[in-house]
């Protein structure tokens, strides 16, 4: 079987998937739970609740902050604290929302058995109805984006969704969240597909897996043996292939084009497989989304493992279940080596795109002294983009805006293909996401003024 795999880029770093057998186990509850109100893409959410309000497993004590938004839910019973400033994974002060935990009790609403509910069980869910409950649950993206997820279910009338492709591709080193997930929870990931297809209006579901994965492509393949309009699409192992466009390629064969294009415009709907088991938990037992699968990694942690925890809880209660920081000098991230986010402090707390905790090493971590670019264009070659990150990074370390917005620079995914490839150790990545940040800035601004 020739495995299907994008055709523009990529590279193959060091899998490190430590914890891929490792059972999810429910994290404890913690005594203090932050709820920082930027947990997506777009505006923050609008608390509801004031310092002294008690609260429910499931009480929504933020609402949507605008169009682009989502409400967010208290996972923890208690009382509230504070609403204050508390540093998140970006490493800024931002407005949190902070409970004091007290007992577990849930909101009498959300359906806790473990009854299996079936798509043909419930014929009152139309396609209105699903998108609404996803809304109303604060659903986003669970691949790290954290893009509304009803707002990708209704495309703009341009576009028109000729399949849903699930993402179960998890490419990034050391994380295997979503393996576990998908290993515990098949049964739960393919109603949600269901209901993904059902809201979008298609026939035909995807879902992609890298083969590295052996088992949960096993387990899929049986799963769906008699749904002839869902197809297991096992992938090469190549890196960025999680990311959306990349995934689509892969997939059906299609490219996505430039920055505004989404992959709806080539007819994809595009959700991460945390993302659908989400889906299932909003739509079929009323519960909001306010716990996820996580994995806490790294090689020198004594007991590294994946975890169903409540958004909310310090990373630093996982990582000391975990054994404690190894001795020496760490550096711990939100994610995974490739995209995550180094921390700056581990009373970070576990939000709605945190798929890991990974903790690297003095001698993985280090960076080695960057070197003269040598011209070797391998950074062009990873790209997956088709970009020039050499001379992306080069210019914008030049401040030369208008020059790097003609090049494209919005395009880039933040993959840091080119920065791992490059033979010079040049921080490629590091200014290119200054001019991205920049360009896109200049965009707003320029469009604001039209």
């Amino acid at each position: 079987m020739k495995l299907k795999t994008f055709r523009i880029g990529g590279v193959h770093p060091e899998e490190n998937k430590l914890t891929h057998e490792v059972a999810a186990v429910v994290a404890e509850l913690p005594k203090q739970a932050i709820f920082p109100l930027s947990q997506h893409i777009g505006a923050p959410a609008k608390p509801v609740v004031a310092k002294g309000d008690k609260v429910k497993v499931g009480t929504m004590i933020a609402e949507a902050g605008g169009f682009v938004s989502a409400p967010i839910f208290s996972s923890v019973s208690g009382t509230v604290f504070k609403i204050d400033d508390a540093i998140d994974a970006t490493g800024y002060r931002k407005p949190s929302i902070i409970i004091k935990v007290e007992g577990d009790e849930w909101e009498p609403t959300i359906d806790r058995s473990d009854k299996l509910e079936r798509m043909e069980d419930h014929p009152e869910l139309t396609p209105e109805e699903i998108v609404e409950r996803i809304k109303k649950a604060g659903v986003t993206g669970m691949g790290g984006a954290g893009f509304p997820t009803f707002i990708k279910l209704c495309p703009p009338p341009t576009a028109k969704a000729e399949c849903v492709i699930i993402n179960a591709v998890e490419c990034e080193p050391y994380i295997t969240a979503d393996y576990r997930l998908m290993m515990e929870h098949a049964d739960e990931i393919l109603v949600g597909l269901d209901l993904l297809m059902k809201a979008v209006k298609v026939e035909k579901g995807y879902i992609g897996i890298e083969d590295n994965k052996p088992a949960a492509i096993a387990l899929f393949e049986e799963k769906t043996a008699n749904k002839p309009n869902i197809e297991i699409v096992p992938l090469a192992k190549k890196y960025p292939q999680g990311g959306e466009k990349q995934l689509v390629d892969a997939v059906i064969r299609r490219q996505v084009p430039a920055p505004p294009a989404i992959p709806v415009n080539v007819g994809a709907v595009v959700q991460n497989v945390g993302t659908a088991f989400a889906v299932y938990e909003a739509v079929m037992k009323n519960k909001p989304l306010f716990e996820r699968y996580t994995t806490v990694t790294g090689k020198q942690l004594a007991h590294p493992g994946n975890f169903l925890v409540r958004m909310g809880t310090p990373m630093s209660q996982l990582i000391d279940f975990c054994g404690g920081l190894p001795e020496g000098d760490n550096k711990i991230l939100a994610g995974g080596p490739m995209m995550g986010k180094a921390l700056t402090s581990t009373e970070v707390p576990i939000c709605k795109g945190t798929n890991s905790v990974t903790i690297l090493t003095d001698d993985d971590a280090r960076r080695k002294e960057p070197q003269p670019c040598i011209r070797c264009a391998k950074c062009v070659s990873a790209c997956p983009m088709g970009l020039e990150p050499y001379l992306l990074a080069t210019c914008s370390s030049m401040h030369q805006w208008e020059r790097v917005e003609a090049e494209d620079i919005v395009s880039c995914i933040e993959c840091g293909s080119c920065q791992f490839t490059c033979p010079a150790h040049r921080p490629l990545l590091d200014n290119i996401r200054l001019g991205k940040t920049t360009v896109m800035g200049i965009i707003r601004s320029r469009n604001a003024k039209k």
